[in-house]
């Protein structure tokens, strides 16, 4: 592998209907050879997250259990997402921030970011996940910028979840205090994803899948990877996903990861995914991920039910949000109107923490100090 090589060229390697027939081809001896092997590959994987493996998920649990445990003992990260923005310059189909859509814009000033950090703060959390709508004109670069030094002194971890950036603006964001980035593919269906994305930057399929390179590049601690489940079919997606992890892994070497598994749920624009997945398949995910890498972290937000997220909390999720609104200025004055999907957990952050003690979890409100 050459340093000029990235992303893109490994994973164009992968035809998706072919990978898709391979996948629907495993039998339940590829998958008894999965759950066999102490070092798994992407064909194992591939066989974990076929139809073949739902008669194995039992087996697969305990496994997963087992090595979550080993590799992160009985603890829960928590955090909360901060909406900057919901103006945004993409048409995505499935969004409720797209540009087609006539909904009220607005994008926080550095007081109204303060009445959210206070009311945020007053929850508990001191790790901040910042998301804003794709807009190259409002909510620069820079703004980010400016945000992130504004509210470095309150939280021990910052994340980063906003439109791809150039490798020197991630690199400024670290130095400012960002350790931990997201960016997620949608989907890795090249030939259909423009069908997703018809208007923007975002319709750049191969700038969006090279920037978890420029991520790594920038030395930014952690990335977050994944697809959204329901656009294409979610077996093959999440097999691409986690062929981008095993590349990324193997590159840069120094960085942590974290897969999330978000699947579409209510906006504005009512779109309706034309491949669902149903909670036993974000359980079947779940569990291959795990098996496949020990050391993933994985992500669980208020997409989910209550009782779906208490139910698959043993079986390899690391970190959870709590309390979220996915509106700017959501936690000083709720504005439902300015929402970019609705929330399916709605218990407040303390009601969720005695949950998790409750399941015999310690829920952990920071992930670590990175100045110190």
């Amino acid at each position: 592998m050459t340093t000029d090589t990235t992303a893109y060229d490994v994973l164009r390697a992968y035809d998706f209907d072919t990978l898709q027939r391979e996948i629907y081809s495993k039998t339940a001896a590829d998958v008894q050879r999965a759950l066999t092997t102490p070092h798994r590959t992407i064909a194992d994987f591939m066989a974990l997250v076929s139809p073949a493996a739902v008669p194995y998920l039992e087996e697969m649990a305990r496994e997963a259990h087992r090595l979550t445990v080993e590799r992160f003992g009985h603890t829960i990260q928590l955090y909360i997402p901060l909406y900057l923005s919901n103006v945004c310059s993409n048409s995505c189909v499935y969004c409720g921030f797209s540009v087609e859509n006539k909904i009220r814009r607005r994008q926080l000033t550095l007081s109204e970011i303060d009445r959210e950090v206070e009311a945020i703060k007053a929850l508990g959390f001191r790790h901040l996940l910042l998301v804003s709508g794709e807009d190259l004109r409002a909510s620069s670069w820079k703004y980010y910028l400016q945000v992130v030094e504004h509210i470095r002194p309150h939280f021990a971890q910052l994340s980063l979840e906003v439109q791809p950036l150039t490798t020197e603006q991630y690199t400024a964001l670290h130095e400012a205090g960002v350790d931990y980035v997201c960016v997620y593919q949608e989907t890795y269906h090249e030939a259909h994803y423009p069908s997703y994305h018809p208007r923007g930057k975002k319709a750049d399929y191969r700038y969006r899948l090279e920037t978890p390179d420029r991520i790594a590049q920038a030395g930014i601690e952690k990335i977050g990877l994944g697809a959204l489940l329901g656009l294409e079919d979610w077996r093959t997606d999440s097999t691409f996903t986690a062929l981008h992890l095993c590349y990324l892994r193997q590159r840069y070497r120094q960085t942590r990861y974290s897969i999330s598994l978000p699947r579409l749920r209510p906006a504005v624009g009512a779109y309706e995914p034309s491949s669902p997945i149903d909670d036993l398949g974000i359980t079947q995910l779940i569990l291959a991920f795990r098996l496949l890498d020990p050391h993933v972290e994985i992500s669980l937000s208020t997409r989910e039910s209550a009782s779906f997220r208490d139910h698959v909390l043993p079986l390899g999720i690391t970190s959870m949000s709590a309390g979220s609104h996915t509106e700017p200025g959501g936690y000083a004055e709720s504005s439902e109107d300015l929402e970019q999907f609705v929330i399916n957990d709605s218990r407040t952050p303390t009601e969720f923490a005695a949950h998790l003690r409750s399941a015999g979890y310690e829920p952990v409100w920071k992930d670590w100090d990175s100045w110190l």
